[in-house]
């Protein structure tokens, strides 16, 4: 059967980004003919056994509850399950002084979700039939952001500034303020921190720029936070999440342990929050409960904070480590090649300056080798203008084990030299 599918149908019946090739990763896992692949691609968090633990501990203690049959068998408040958001706020209210009552948060199922409502609440036509923009400040960015909103053209990237530090191979994005626009066009702005897929940090400094431009047209800045403190605490940086005024800051609890429960947490104004309940009851009546309630026992015991400092970030932080250790070791000196500097998430970045083919073609010459990252093209979305660098990067997942890391590095080595080797001759 072959349905003719509305103008949204055909939108959103497509893969984009980093989805889209996830096809061809799976085929190629699939269809190897015994060889042995080396996949530094997954965003799927590795399972940490203390952190395991702590989700199979508070799943006990919510079968033995008499709170079970509350939890799963009975329908819940659109805004979310009650206890966690009572535990979101007075966690969040100690740790960064807020004043946050129970109508400045919102549980969705999962922070994609989260951005889809935002996306397009705020994006997209007016009423009046304009386009309202959904901003992105710099780019590279998370790749999921190219499927939220109904209207495409409304996605809007701005390229970043480049600081590189050529002697020690490193590089690092920043915001262009020079080109960076807000006005009555803007829907509204959003960003993640750290980023997926380069780890960068924008700073404290930074964000209240943005923030504060945003807030002279009553933009609203949603902040991804899913890889931010205190919970998973991804952040190899010191930074702080920010809060209030038109800042919409948005959370998850995947790279905590729990991707497979789907828990998003948007924290703003009550303003905010209220029109993105208003999107969930309507889509989808309220999030599942089940990891609601783990969550909110794991957050009021003060555990959750506790494995992100003490067992989740120290994990990921030594494997960009490893990577960093071993680019250093086997990558030649003599090739312009760039790690973004690590601040946070779970991939490392790097930037080949000249690349003389497409990152597509190096993702290929990789695989022939044993090596699967992620190609860098697809994590460019809404960038409008043509820019040779989208096609000079890979994204590589910290999630392998440190000798696959180490050997995965070394063979990259190796393809790349043999790629610039015309060159130098």
């Amino acid at each position: 059967m072959e349905p003719a599918l509305t103008k949204i149908g055909d939108r959103m019946s497509n893969l984009t980004g980093v989805r889209a090739i996830m096809k061809d990763i799976k085929e190629t896992l699939q269809t190897g003919k015994g060889q042995h692949y080396i996949n530094l691609s997954p965003g799927n968090p590795v399972i940490l056994e203390p952190v395991e633990q702590l989700w199979r501990k508070y799943t006990k203690e919510l079968l033995d509850s008499s709170d079970y049959g509350q939890v799963v068998c009975r329908y819940g408040d659109s805004q979310g399950y009650e206890p966690l958001i009572e535990a979101i706020k007075t966690d969040f209210n100690r740790r960064y002084g807020l004043n946050l009552t129970e109508r400045n948060i919102l549980i969705t199922p999962g922070s994609q979700n989260l951005y889809f409502y935002a996306a397009n609440a705020f994006g997209g036509y007016s009423s009046a039939g304009q386009l309202k923009r959904i901003v992105l400040p710099l780019s590279p960015e998370y790749t999921g952001y190219g499927g939220l909103t109904l209207a495409p053209e409304a996605l809007f990237a701005y390229k970043p500034t480049l600081e590189i530090d050529e002697a020690n191979h490193r590089f690092k994005y920043r915001p262009d303020f020079s080109q960076f626009k807000i006005d009555e066009s803007t829907g509204c702005v959003m960003f993640s921190r750290p980023c997926n897929p380069t780890g960068n940090v924008l700073t404290d400094e930074e964000v209240k720029k943005i923030a504060d431009l945003a807030s002279e047209h009553d933009v609203p800045v949603i902040i991804d936070s899913a890889y931010a403190p205190p919970f998973p605490a991804l952040n190899f940086t010191d930074m702080q999440p920010l809060f209030g005024g038109n800042i919409l800051h948005c959370l998850s609890l995947s790279k905590a342990g729990l991707p497979g429960e789907r828990i998003g947490v948007a924290i703003g104004d009550e303003a905010l929050v209220g029109v993105l309940e208003s999107f969930q009851t309507n889509m989808c009546i309220h999030s599942a409960r089940y990891g609601q309630a783990i969550a909110a026992k794991a957050i009021a015991s003060g555990e959750l904070a506790d494995i992100a400092e003490q067992v989740i970030r120290p994990y990921y932080q030594n494997k960009f480590t490893v990577v960093e250790s071993s680019l250093q070791e086997y990558m030649p000196q003599d090739i312009p090649w760039l790690l973004h500097r690590g601040e946070g998430a779970i991939f490392a970045w790097m930037w080949f300056q000249d690349l003389p083919i497409t990152d597509w073609e190096l993702y290929q010459q990789l695989k022939q080798v044993g090596i699967i990252v992620v190609p860098g093209s697809t994590f460019f979305p809404g960038l409008q203008e043509e820019w040779a660098h989208k096609h000079q990067c890979i994204r590589i997942s910290l999630t392998a084990e440190d000798p696959e890391i180490v050997t995965g590095m070394q063979r990259l080595a190796q393809v790349i030299s043999k790629i610039y080797q015309p060159l130098a001759v």
